[in-house]
């Protein structure tokens, strides 16, 4: 035990000095707690003042063996002396690009296609782009897309057109043509069959889910939801993209949040822990034609590329799928007992994705605070919810001192 490490005052001076600077010369974005970060050894992070804290955010996802990993910085050191980590990777091809492209695949179902980009948000955009153009050479009009109720998809206009977490990523923007369903997160809601009407009453391009949502808050979707999409998708020869920005690689215990549903998309999207953007597709929905998909990097740096083909290969390599699994097990349970206090009421997840729900915004906020000052991190979700997102690596210790500090703080 004895991971987080900090001192009684936070930030410390160090830290205090660079937020002054990014406050005064930046927007203020998304920032949950005065955090600094300088390094870090595994789970733990440590800030720019030497305090150490238990990581449970792995960065939102993207960082998936946590930090100093010998696989990240044997692929950093490769890339050290190369001339030209950057490339227009749509322009020019590279060796990490093909080997990228070979690893992804080969956790991809079977017939997939891929095309990679910058971030998340690129990745549903073109997953996006790729649903409309299959629409378009059928001969249909633009259609209005299908996505749900508290879906968050990325935050450029086309993606927000079918995010619908939080009112202030969506205010004042214009929107794609889009029409909404209920989530369902349990069989037995009377919404359950709504896409099936909704198919039936309009003609649509594509339809979009997270298998569990991220940023709206870490709810799982039932099975008989997520069946149901695929089911009537495949009924109306709609296409059913499937966002797995957050929930991919490895994350859940499995490669895809939906294997565990026993459905399969036509098209995806992924990020965060592969490092770069990915849509991936259906070899049938290739759109055939040079240009109509691109991106000024094509998946970023070539050092990225190398990063993210070095992740796939540790996660098969050291089992952390069935780490996930069970780490993620252990981590749910020790958060279920904690149900009832400090103004937890519900914990839901897959693997080493747990969404803890609070009674009010304020108590998960202050609770989010003092998690902070006692180590341990964890990120805000949806209106009222925390999120527990450790890196794949993490060990049984780190778990329950995690738990231990969590239980502390809400007793």
């Amino acid at each position: 035990m004895g991971f987080a490490k900090v001192a009684a005052n936070l930030p410390g001076p160090k830290a205090a000095e660079i937020i002054a600077v990014l406050k005064r010369n930046c927007y203020d974005s998304t920032f949950s707690y005065p955090l600094v970060i300088d390094g870090g050894q595994g789970c733990v992070i440590r800030d720019s003042d030497g305090n150490q804290f238990l990581d449970f955010t792995s960065n939102i996802g993207a960082c998936p063996l946590g930090y100093g990993h010998p696989d990240v910085i044997h692929a950093l050191a490769g890339m050290a002396q190369n001339g030209a980590h950057k490339i227009a990777g749509q322009d020019f091809y590279c060796r990490e690009h093909a080997d990228l492209s070979e690893k992804f695949l080969s956790v991809l179902p079977e017939g997939f296609k891929t095309f990679f980009v910058n971030s998340g948000a690129e990745a549903v955009e073109n997953a996006v782009k790729i649903a409309y153009r299959k629409r378009m050479k059928d001969g249909m009009p633009v259609l209005p897309g299908v996505s749900c109720t508290g879906a968050f998809h990325g935050r450029t206009l086309g993606t927000l057109s079918f995010t619908f977490s939080k009112p202030v990523q969506k205010a004042g923007f214009p929107e794609l043509p889009v029409l909404r369903i209920k989530f369902c997160k349990e069989d037995s809601d009377p919404e359950i069959d709504s896409i099936g009407r909704m198919l039936e009453q309009n003609k649509v391009a594509f339809v979009i889910s997270e298998v569990i949502q991220g940023e709206g808050g870490y709810s799982v979707a039932s099975k008989k939801f997520m069946q149901n999409l695929r089911k009537q998708a495949d009924a109306h020869g709609v296409p059913l993209i499937l966002d797995e920005v957050q929930s991919g690689m490895g994350r859940t215990g499995k490669w895809w949040a939906f294997e565990h549903y026993d459905v399969k998309p036509d098209i995806m999207s992924t990020a965060k822990a592969l490092q770069v953007g990915a849509a991936a597709f259906r070899s049938d929905l290739d759109p055939g034609q040079q240009g109509v998909l691109s991106s000024t990097w094509g998946g970023g740096s070539r050092i990225d590329m190398a990063i993210g083909a070095a992740i796939i290969d540790a996660i098969k390599r050291d089992k952390l799928l069935y780490n996930a699994h069970v780490m993620g097990g252990r981590l749910k349970k020790g958060l279920q007992d904690l149900i009832g206090k400090g103004g937890v009421i519900d914990v839901r997840g897959i693997g080493l994705m747990v969404g803890i729900e609070f009674d009010t915004k304020e108590s998960r906020d202050a609770v989010l605070a003092r998690m902070f000052r006692k180590g341990l991190l964890l990120l805000p979700a949806g209106q009222k919810a925390m999120r527990a997102i450790p890196p794949l690596i993490i060990t049984a210790e780190e778990v329950d001192e995690g738990l231990e500090i969590a239980t502390s703080v809400l007793s």
